[in-house]
């Protein structure tokens, strides 16, 4: 990846293919999307607000009043830059202190798991705790609850409506491996009736994900780079879909949804928002976070006009503020969820000695029986903190401390 922007994929989707596309080209300044901007660039200033139409900084102010009669507002996100999320829940809470009926479309939830959000919303949890535990968050999503617990307390605090708008898994891999023409009559009810997988724009900005030193995707098969693409456009379909029937079953006269999504299927307006271009005819709009400094330390002065409708100006990428192993289980790829697949160098993992075949089993106490336990368990802990995991290798149960260090510090 170039520029501490992350696009989200299905586990299924990273980790089934080892290997990487042609070499990337830099993603903020391909000349796709928008005819009328993709040929020009806009500038990117701290803590600002672009307007790329015409290159001009906005206030908030100003902002609000070009949103004044946008429909649907897609809002892109790094998943672990609290950045992003701080400037998420800034326009959330702009928009309705300017008296506009806002509804947040969250691609952290399939669309089937409502009733827990409705819950939320309604201030039917008595902590955080719970809801994460009723809503299956950490089964939902990868992502520590921290980095989106101030959009979730705005929302309650403020009544303001959520709504799952992802698709269930096992469907968007459906349609990578076989196809639409395959698909049970179950599986597609949950995807439009038509996906756009045809869009040059769409695929040249898939391909540009993936660089040189991408291990996991070099050399693809086209049929599997086919069946890919084709997955991720009718990733986009489902959510742009789902975020449609919200406002139209739930937004008043002055409705906007707000669609809190992986920047990658937002950027230069080629993911869900060219997906529902055909079925929707209000206004769209699109808003990206960028990064001042990229992951070199290299000034980022501008970006392709066409990326976005508003860019936002924000500090440089730092580490995640809430720890990771450095490790992958096998989950749903193996018959052992809890099977040790990889192990990053320079890791708190790798530190550890822990090793590619080890069976994790337990993690500060809790029983890991895959991902989603995993992540529960990492939920609780902070960088700095020492916990102690148990594995099986081979015949033997192993014991290790874990130090959770970033993974820049030496000793």
């Amino acid at each position: 990846m170039h520029t501490g922007i992350r696009i989200s994929w299905p586990a299924t989707l990273a980790l089934l293919f080892s290997t990487a596309l042609p070499a990337a080209d830099d993603l903020l300044r391909l000349p796709i999307g928008d005819p009328a901007r993709r040929d020009r660039e806009a500038p990117v200033v701290l803590d600002a607000i672009t307007d790329t139409s015409n290159g001009e900084l906005i206030s908030t102010t100003r902002l609000l009043e070009q949103l004044s009669d946008v429909g649907i507002l897609f809002i892109g996100e790094d998943h672990t830059n609290v950045e992003f999320h701080r400037v998420q829940a800034n326009v959330i809470r702009s928009l309705h202190e300017s008296g506009r009926q806002v509804l947040i479309a969250l691609e952290m939830f399939p669309y089937t798991a409502q009733k827990a959000l409705d819950r939320w919303t309604r201030g039917q949890y008595a902590t955080d705790a719970e809801f994460i535990n009723s809503a299956d968050w950490y089964t939902n999503w990868g992502y520590n609850w921290g980095y989106y617990a101030e959009i979730f307390h705005l929302a309650r605090d403020n009544r303001l409506r959520m709504f799952g708008i992802n698709a269930p898994r096992d469907v968007i891999k459906a349609v990578r491996t076989e196809g639409f023409e395959k698909l049970s009559a179950e599986d597609a009810e949950h995807i439009p009736t038509s996906v756009a997988t045809d869009d040059p724009d769409h695929r040249r900005l898939y391909l540009a994900y993936f660089d040189d030193g991408d291990s996991l995707h070099t050399q693809l098969p086209a049929e599997q780079l086919d069946g890919m693409v084709r997955a991720q456009a009718t990733w986009d379909a489902v959510m742009g879909w789902n975020a449609l029937q919200a406002l139209r079953r739930h937004g008043g006269p002055n409705a906007i949804v707000v669609v809190l999504i992986g920047a990658g299927h937002a950027v230069y307006d080629v993911g869900s928002q060219r997906q529902l271009a055909d079925r929707f005819d209000g206004k769209m709009a699109s808003l990206l976070p960028v990064p001042v400094k990229d992951h070199g330390g290299k000034q980022i002065i501008a970006v392709q006009a066409s990326y976005a409708n508003f860019l936002w100006g924000v500090p440089p990428a730092a580490a995640p503020i809430y720890p990771s192993l450095g490790l992958s289980l096998a989950g749903s790829l193996g018959r052992a969820p809890n099977n040790i697949i990889q192990v990053e160098n320079g890791t708190p993992a790798a530190a550890a000695g822990l090793r590619v075949g080890d069976q994790l089993l337990t993690l500060a106490g809790q029983a890991i029986t895959g991902p989603a336990t995993l992540r529960q368990a990492m939920g609780e802990l902070r960088w700095g903190d020492e916990t102690e995991v148990e594995v099986r290798r081979e015949e033997a149960t192993v014991q290790a401390s874990v130090l959770l260090r970033r993974p820049s510090q030496k000793d």
